[in-house]
């Protein structure tokens, strides 16, 4: 380790910089009526994920409100804890989140000068700060922080050069793996607006009634405007996809307005669904003995569940491509298997019986608005038990029709694999790493070697 590094707390660093930390607003200061529907946003606990602000039904202040609690508005390089709960989770604030409010239930960290608020987000990501944090909170049943907790923790901290290169290799991993994260997004969003369009809006069935001067049904009439006024725009479909949609609809008493020939059906006929079940707790590990195993929607990130739990037992499981599904508090999350998998009570697996991944996949989403419905059912949570599962509505679909998305969804689908595998790996050399960085161990030299290979 270099002479350069000093063994200090959070608190001394702080201070010697001018920064601070500080208390979000108490409940007499800012009052539930205080929230208004627009105005500044609020940053709480629940909008805190992977070191990033999300702005996902944020709540909202007035403008004289945040004047009055100015000292509360965030600055960029500022970052914010959650003080209850997962006492773990912060957000580094960039420019985008800069004038936000730090809201009740969070501490806000002022890094100030000589120490960089990049190096100092990753420097309290490790292993050891998140530990020692957990180990030090407040409270046996819900865990809280306060500054003097926050003040205390250890850091081991290189001159300001040393710390914003550190900075720049992990953050630039980082960059990478939202870029793919942004990728997958977009991908993902292609493929649910065909779903969509040809199982949800049934354009194509729209399009070819309007061609062969067929009836739209009243309810769908909006959508047939809104096709004609594409005119030209409207990419046809080749008429060997033309072909296997019909031309007109039925009226159905589950689902209004189908497709003719469509057939109402229900999830258990038209797929296969396993329920999970938990295994005895003594065969759980964090240590990779086993299988990845997976009790609730808590691992479910993007497209595919990040593996944290193993089980040495399995009760039931899940295979490769098939879609998982919360049905526990909340009912209807949807995830993939990424590899086979222990699946415990919270969670379902599903597959097309005509083996369709993608199908499945966009299909269960797209059950979200029946899923609601279970949303307070169960004594503490909501929940969906296999039979109520397997008897909501779903369309029975000709295999013919299926297997054409399948393929033309496929390279959407394979795409988002790559990105997927690509980002697990910038993942992996960045938890590896941060620690060494932030210990010395390793030099930025030889960091930054490694970062050239992968990039």
């Amino acid at each position: 380790m270099g002479r350069e590094w000093i063994q200090t707390t959070l608190g001394e660093a702080l201070n010697v910089g001018g920064g601070r930390i500080q208390t979000g607003p108490f409940g007499s200061q800012l009052h539930a009526s205080d929230y208004v529907r627009d105005g500044i946003a609020v940053i709480m606990p629940v909008n805190i994920t992977n070191n990033r602000v999300s702005t996902a039904n944020i709540a909202r202040i007035n403008q004289s409100d945040a004047n009055r609690l100015s000292r509360h508005i965030v600055k960029k390089g500022d970052i914010v804890y959650s003080r209850r709960g997962d006492v773990t989770r912060k957000a580094l604030i960039t420019a985008s989140e800069a004038g936000m409010f730090c809201g009740t239930g969070c501490l806000l960290v002022r890094p100030g000068r000589g120490i960089d608020p990049r190096f100092l987000t990753y420097h309290l990501s490790t292993p050891e700060n998140q530990e020692w944090i957990i180990r030090h909170a407040i409270g046996a049943t819900m865990p809280n922080l306060n500054t003097g907790i926050l003040a205390g923790i250890p850091l081991n901290v290189p001159g300001l050069a040393t710390q914003k290169s550190i900075a720049h290799i992990l953050g630039t991993l980082d960059d990478q793996i939202e870029l793919n994260r942004q990728m997958n997004t977009t991908l993902e969003a292609m493929a649910q607006t065909l779903f969509k369009s040809w199982f949800v809006d049934f354009d194509p069935v729209i399009d070819k009634a309007l061609a062969a001067g067929n009836p739209i049904p009243e309810p769908l009439h909006a959508r047939a405007e809104a096709r004609k006024v594409l005119g030209d725009q409207r990419k046809p479909l080749p008429a060997a996809i033309q072909h296997q949609f019909p031309d007109r609809f039925v009226l159905t008493e589950e689902l209004g307005w189908v497709p003719a020939g469509w057939e109402v059906s229900a999830v258990g006929a038209e797929f296969d669904v396993t329920m999970g079940q938990s295994p005895p707790g003594n065969t759980y590990n964090e240590e990779g003995e086993g299988v990845p195993f997976f009790q609730g929607r808590t691992d479910f990130g993007f497209r595919y569940p990040s593996n944290r739990i193993y089980c040495t037992a399995p009760k039931r499981m899940a295979s490769k491509g098939d879609t998982l599904v919360s049905v526990r508090a909340p009912v209807g999350d949807v995830n993939m298997a990424a590899e086979s998998c222990c699946i415990g009570r919270g969670v379902s697996a599903s597959r097309h019986k005509s083996g369709s991944r993608s199908f499945t996949y966009y299909a269960m989403q797209q059950l979200r608005e029946h899923f609601k419905v279970y949303e307070s059912e169960g004594t503490v949570f909501g929940s969906i038990n296999q039979r109520n599962f397997n008897a909501l509505p779903q369309l029975s679909v000709p295999a013919e029709l299926i297997g054409t998305f399948e393929v033309k969804v496929n390279g959407f689908d394979e795409k988002i694999d790559i990105n997927s595998q690509a980002a697990s790996s910038l993942i992996k050399l960045r938890d590896t790493l941060l620690p060494k960085l932030l210990s010395g161990e390793l030099r930025v030299p030889e960091a930054e070697a490694q970062l050239a290979e992968v990039l």
